[in-house]
């Protein structure tokens, strides 16, 4: 047993399905839940993830030796000053959000002597939230980044990392602005276009035809990701701008590229542009 009992801030897709792991391998004593809106906590005692479930934090927090915060980014700070007076001396924290140095710089100050922040970025998700779509196959062989900062001591590291390998997931760590930069580009970016793709051609028309009433599967597959959850989008974007910002000004480069060539026929100069796009394809699993 690595915790005797673990708060689960936001008992969603990514709190859940790590619960449903916890509990079949007997990787906590406890688990409780704490949340927003009850029909989901009851959902998550349905399915048997969690021991107790409450909306009150300081009934959340008693007693949990371990915290993870799988609520909005921007939200943590809030959801930490309400529970940290109630945890033990020696709590644990760690997190689930996909933005690592900012979260370290808001959390970090909160905590007392003997506590510990690991925060952790389990590079994993669907189309569904809630604790009604939460997976215990979620992280198989999957990336999960831990990204150690001043106040993580070693036997926290471990233990963390120990639950999240515990899930199939394959463990990574990291500087936490170097998390960030890499998931601007990996991630972030991907995003970005897409959600810029399918806002360029909303409601555009040529003569009395709508265009996107043409589209076959290659704009359904590069606007997937328009679909995804606004509110967590919006909360990476303003806590993840100046690496965001870097990777915006790489891709534009490269979009002028591709434009030059189009715009002078540049035959060899598309084809290495294609040529790049297609290897760095080949890569991904």
């Amino acid at each position: 047993m690595l915790f005797k009992q673990m708060t689960i801030c936001g008992v969603g897709l990514i709190g859940g399905s790590l619960a449903l792991v916890a509990r079949e391998k007997k990787l906590v004593g406890r688990i409780v839940g704490l949340g927003r809106t009850q029909a989901n906590l009851d959902v998550a005692v349905e399915r048997g993830m969690l021991d107790t479930a409450t909306r009150d934090p300081a009934t959340a927090a008693r007693g949990a030796d371990l915290v993870l915060l799988a609520v909005p980014i921007r939200t943590m700070p809030e959801t930490l000053r309400a529970i940290i007076p109630h945890l033990p001396d020696n709590a644990v924290i760690t997190d689930a959000g996909s933005v690592k140095g900012w979260v370290v710089r808001e959390l970090e100050p909160m905590l007392r002597p003997g506590m510990s922040l690991v925060a952790a970025h389990p590079v994993a998700g669907k189309e569904t939230t809630g604790a009604g779509a939460a997976d215990r196959e979620l992280y198989v062989n999957r990336k999960v980044i831990i990204t150690p900062s001043k106040s993580s001591t070693p036997e926290a590291i471990d233990k963390v990392a120990a639950l999240w390998a515990a899930t199939g997931a394959r463990v990574d760590k990291m500087a936490p602005d170097e998390h960030d930069l890499i998931l601007a580009h990996a991630s972030h970016l991907p995003q970005i276009v897409s959600s810029a793709l399918a806002a360029s051609i909303d409601d555009r028309r040529v003569g009395e035809r709508i265009v996107a009433d043409f589209g076959a599967g290659g704009l359904r597959d590069t606007t997937r990701l328009a679909a995804a959850s606004t509110e967590m989008w919006l909360d990476i974007f303003l806590t993840n701008r100046e690496a965001i910002l870097r990777t915006l000004k790489q891709f534009g480069a490269t979009f002028a590229e591709f434009r030059r060539a189009i715009e002078t026929a540049d035959e060899r100069a598309i084809t290495e542009l294609f040529e790049k796009g297609r290897r760095m394809r080949s890569r991904l699993k």
